[in-house]
């Protein structure tokens, strides 16, 4: 099997993979005439996943011999994900035990939707009361700052429409090292069930989930992927709240993937060089311009 495949915001030229005979291009790329419009107005685009989307769609659409299957974001994908959430009932079930707080990254929403979706299935049908909480990062906060209405799933306007909560699908993101949770947009179900009220949702900054990361790691022995650290970090202050005062509660996250190949994100933490990038109010405002405007 061949292929090539667009990365999102990777700095690194085009490789291959020696097994499968694959190509990567860091997105923006040279590959499409999106990805080659960036990047002549910006030779250095930090990219983002929806310009990754777009290209990908772009690739898809020329090629009759090429299928595209969205990772995340989609409804469907986002069931199929709850197998995540079905075992941790069960786990927690053999130990007697529901969870007090329930905290999920937050990007596109298949992590979250996953995880959370099966316990607020639990939670409806009235046999556990447990906090549903989105952590998403402060530079680019779809649920916390953006407006629920119809728009694009990808920067490039390829996709069909779809009612989330939205940045704008001209927004990118500031280039944090989290670049899974870099997506302008919300999964429609995640958004459905933060309008009507049924979960919560936070924007976390990225020092302080590495701090968190390292708490993790080195009590656990294992170093957390950049996604995942703002979930550990909403359950670290969960934590230490109910140090300060005295309650006991079960907190439940999922830890979504490894930082082996983080280690230059670490680094940068370790060595102090790390910043929280401030999200600029008047680039949502710019994005939100483009923004089809459709009643319902």
């Amino acid at each position: 099997m061949a292929g090539r495949c667009v990365i999102p915001g990777e700095a690194a030229s085009t490789y291959h993979d020696g097994n499968m005979g694959g190509k990567f291009h860091p997105s923006p790329s040279e590959v499409t005439e999106f990805g080659r419009s960036l990047l002549a107005q910006d030779p250095d685009h930090p990219g983002s996943l929806g310009i990754a989307i777009s290209e990908a769609v772009a690739e898809a659409v020329q090629d009759p011999n090429i299928r595209y299957a969205l990772g995340s974001v989609l409804n469907h994908v986002l069931l199929h994900q709850t197998i995540i959430g079905e075992e941790a009932l069960l786990q927690l079930a053999k130990v007697g035990e529901t969870p007090d707080v329930l905290v999920g990254c937050t990007g596109g929403g298949s992590n979250f939707g996953g995880l959370a979706f099966p316990f607020l299935r639990e939670k409806l049908a009235g046999n556990m009361n447990p906090t549903i909480r989105c952590v998403e990062p402060t530079a680019c906060p779809t649920l916390t700052q953006g407006e629920y209405r119809y728009d694009f799933g990808d920067t490039a306007g390829l996709t069909p429409l779809m009612k989330m909560h939205t940045l704008g699908h001209a927004f990118i993101p500031e280039p944090i090292h989290a670049g899974g949770l870099r997506y302008h947009g919300m999964s429609p179900l995640v958004s459905h069930i933060y309008d009507q009220g049924l979960v919560e949702a936070i924007a976390i900054p990225q020092t302080e989930c590495f701090d968190g990361a390292l708490k993790f790691a080195r009590s656990e022995g294992i170093v957390p992927a950049p996604e995942p650290t703002h979930a550990l970090a909403a359950a670290i202050r969960e934590a230490n709240a109910c140090k300060d005062s005295g309650e006991e509660k079960v907190i439940l996250t999922a830890l979504c993937g490894h930082g082996h190949l983080d280690l230059a994100a670490y680094e940068k933490y370790l060595s102090g060089d790390m910043v929280d990038l401030d999200l600029a109010q008047d680039s949502i405002a710019e994005a939100m311009k483009s923004v089809p405007k459709i009643a319902g």
